[in-house]
């Protein structure tokens, strides 16, 4: 009987696992090219990116502003048109101005984006350059935001390279997603490697 329980856990860890990797892998995400790579941490080239952002009241996002940008992509826009969804959700700004903002699909263009029909939704595209990348799991909560922060930090450091900009942090999974097996990213703006 015991072995049967573990056989049945098992099992439903690796669903839960697998359920995880497909959902994600069922929508596109930013495009980036990986330059080097340091166990969880990354240096990767970003290209322009045209987003959907708004401003959040607090740095959760639970004040609506998810659904503010999921009802842009649904349709409530100029054209009435319905856009992918897409990974990563970015979260940036001070914890006076957070916002929160979805990537658009890579056809999309800032100049072909259809005006929203929300005025707190504004459709912008982010500069191209290197970011500084760490992985990690966990839920979406300031004690794990602050930990990978540091430790991005910390690599920066060691590495001789210095952040041009605040960090921003990306969320792949959908909330009900456990938290283990989330990917989560902090990301840092940085300067093209020096030779050394």
């Amino acid at each position: 009987m015991k072995n049967m329980w573990i056989a049945l856990f098992l099992l439903a860890v690796v669903l839960i696992f697998t359920g995880c990797q497909t959902s994600r892998a069922g929508y596109e995400s930013a495009p980036y090219k990986v330059v080097r790579s340091d166990g969880n941490f990354e240096l990767r080239d970003y290209p322009a990116l045209t987003v959907v952002e708004t401003p959040m009241a607090n740095a959760k996002g639970s004040d609506g502003s998810f659904m503010r940008l999921f009802r842009f992509i649904g349709g409530a826009n100029e054209g009435k048109e319905k856009i992918a969804m897409t990974t990563p959700v970015f979260m940036s700004g001070s914890d006076t101005k957070p916002t929160m903002a979805f990537v658009l699909p890579e056809k999309m263009k800032t100049s072909t984006v259809p005006k929203p029909a929300d005025g707190a939704v504004t459709v912008r595209e982010l500069p191209a350059g290197r970011f500084a990348v760490l992985r990690f799991s966990g839920g979406q909560n300031s004690k794990n935001e602050a930990e990978s922060l540091a430790q991005l930090k910390s690599w920066l450091e060691r590495e001789n390279l210095k952040a041009l900009s605040g960090p921003v942090y990306g969320y792949f999974d959908p909330p009900w997603t456990l938290a283990f097996l989330r990917r989560n990213e902090v990301m840092l703006r940085t300067e093209s490697e020096k030779a050394k």
